[in-house]
């Protein structure tokens, strides 16, 4: 699972682009000299959905072994190019958490963007990074991970719980031996005991 890039784009009806306001990517699984062409394929696709992104809706699209999901709050868009194998649930969830903390840091200067911010955003490349395990964007997936886990935990524990059980059953079979045994030794030592008193 792996997350190549983040964008955070102004779609406003009347423009006819959307203008980049934060861009963050990975692109060190592709070859060196293909870096750059990658960059420029994601400005393009990114600005291309996110301008056919209606306003206050969500929506993926699939180009080979990526997905391409994007939110649109009301003109603010948030757009994250994932591998296939990125959960869909967790990856809008990113994608809203990226709208919340641009809001929190800018407010609505973003409104009034004209042109592609050069700007670096560190809290975007640091979303990037934190993010490539969907467990960190979707709460509900990590709780899913940890129930996952303490099942197994469970299970070896019931296990380890049976297989002592068959020697605490083999325990009882030679404590109940020990208690027969144990009470022909008492009886005997009564018998044994009862002769010396007449003595």
């Amino acid at each position: 699972m792996k997350i190549t890039a983040l964008l955070v784009l102004k779609c406003a009806p009347e423009a006819s682009d959307p203008v980049i306001l934060a861009n963050a990517s990975d692109v060190s699984h592709f070859g060196y000299f293909q870096r750059s062409s990658v960059k420029e394929f994601v400005v393009f696709v990114g600005r291309t959905v996110a301008s056919r992104t209606p306003p206050s809706q969500r929506q993926s699209v699939q180009h080979e072994e990526y997905k391409v999901h994007a939110y649109n709050r009301n003109g603010l868009c948030a757009v994250g190019f994932m591998d296939d194998h990125y959960p869909v649930r967790s990856a809008f969830s990113l994608l809203n958490q990226v709208l919340d903390e641009y809001q929190k840091s800018f407010g609505e200067a973003w409104r009034s963007a004209k042109e592609d911010s050069s700007q670096p955003w560190p809290y975007l490349t640091e979303a990037l990074n934190k993010f490539q395990d969907p467990a960190e964007a979707d709460k509900l997936l990590k709780i899913q991970r940890e129930l996952d886990e303490t099942k197994i935990i469970l299970h070896k524990t019931i296990d380890s719980v049976l297989a002592r059980g068959e020697k605490l059953d083999s325990l009882v079979e030679k404590s109940s031996d020990l208690s027969m045994a144990s009470q022909m030794f008492y009886k005997q030592a009564k018998k044994t005991n009862s002769c010396c008193t007449i003595l």
